[in-house]
């Protein structure tokens, strides 16, 4: 008996000596953890071409793998997916559909020339499908072609528009706050409302009225210049371009 006893006393104080179960990590916690692997991870990438606009910039390459996490978005392709413009995260429009279709809706291209895009979409079991146009009248009604990409690949720019339109009205919830496609911010937080011919420079705003001259269509300049090097004859001319760049 006397034995028995002193064995069940050996016991029980070994399960006192015992650590108390762990408490379950809340979602707070983990997403903190996530957040110092991320980090090591940026560490690692900064100074690597695969950084691209992050590459110098651990905590932006972080918060870029956190945001494409929350996404869905693997931390290399985040760093391929997401922009930041003017301070501003955004999703390229290729990865937008991508995550988008990832869930289960549906986006089909209907149509796409350099002047008319046709997009429609459908969520996860629905049987409806929402369409949206673009067009080359409706982007210069929001004063869109001036911008350089616009000239350049309207054609892209106008699905790129579509594709911000269309995944907001079938699947907004799958964004996760980030609504807009980069190529839709444009270099500005909302292209929509930019006036068409915003001046660019003090050199524009500080430029005189122009005057009558044989070309319509020649843009106003400042008073030109006379130069003279020991290298060449007496009428070197330039003027000076609005916003500040000279040419010969």
């Amino acid at each position: 008996m006397t034995s028995e006893i002193a064995t069940r006393d050996e016991q029980n104080a070994v399960a006192t000596n015992e650590a108390p179960p762990s408490q379950p990590q809340t979602d707070l916690m983990e997403w903190v953890e996530s957040a110092r692997q991320a980090n090591l991870v940026a560490q690692s990438l900064a100074n690597t071409s695969f950084a691209g606009q992050y590459r110098g910039k651990p905590d932006e390459i972080t918060a870029a793998i956190l945001t494409g996490q929350e996404l869905g978005l693997q931390p290399m392709t985040s760093l391929k997916s997401i922009d930041v413009i003017q301070g501003q995260p955004a999703l390229r429009a290729h990865a937008m559909r991508a995550i988008v279709q990832s869930q289960g809706h549906e986006i089909e291209l209907v149509e796409s020339t350099d002047t008319r895009c046709v997009m429609r979409g459908r969520r996860k079991g629905a049987e409806n499908w929402q369409t949206v146009v673009w067009d080359i009248p409706r982007a210069q009604r929001l004063g869109l072609l001036g911008k350089d990409q616009w000239k350049k690949q309207p054609g892209t720019m106008l699905i790129a528009r579509a594709t911000g339109e269309i995944c907001r009205l079938i699947a907004s919830d799958a964004l996760h706050g980030m609504p807009y496609a980069a190529e839709e911010l444009d270099g500005t937080v909302h292209a929509e409302i930019a006036p068409a011919k915003a001046p660019l420079s003090v050199a524009a705003l500080a430029a005189p009225a122009p005057q009558p001259a044989t070309q319509q269509t020649a843009p106003a300049a400042e008073a030109a210049y006379s130069v003279s090097r020991d290298d060449q004859n007496d009428d070197g001319l330039w003027t000076q371009e609005p916003d500040g760049a000279e040419t010969s």
